[in-house]
């Protein structure tokens, strides 16, 4: 996948800037696949992206719940964190294909993990820490 656009944030108010700017143009039934190390800014782009999505609700990781969901804006947003999921059949255990299917937005954190359970058509957002504490954030 060709990643045609770069911007660098320098905090993470900008990474949540840049995400509720990206928001704003989803539909029902997207996908967003994010991608990036420990501390890259995953969670702080899923905070932005509920402010674009007009959902007011507080939004914290799901590194052990494995989803939230957020109600209440545009779209509902579900929130996904495949960090600690070791085998693809788990995927099946929280409902992945019942939540892609549910009209909203999911948002996958650590989706390389299981890049073919992935739809095709998914953006993909890659963010990478570069010094200074900035982030690169690319889609």
């Amino acid at each position: 996948m060709i990643l045609s656009n770069v911007l660098i944030s320098r905090s993470p108010d900008q990474t949540r800037i840049v995400a509720a700017d990206f928001a704003r143009t989803l539909t029902a039934g997207s996908v967003v696949k994010l991608i990036g190390d420990l501390g890259s800014g995953k969670t702080e782009f899923v905070k932005g992206m509920a402010k674009g999505l007009n959902c007011e609700s507080l939004v914290t990781s799901p590194t052990f719940t494995l989803v939230h969901e957020y109600h209440g804006g545009r779209l509902p947003l579900f929130h996904m964190d495949l960090y600690r999921l070791d085998h693809e059949a788990e995927l099946d255990n929280i409902g992945f294909e019942d939540y892609l299917r549910a009209g909203g937005v999911c948002v996958v954190e650590w989706a390389d993990k299981f890049a073919d359970r992935m739809p095709r058509n998914s953006a993909e957002i890659v963010l990478t820490i570069l010094e200074n504490n900035t982030r690169r954030i690319a889609w």
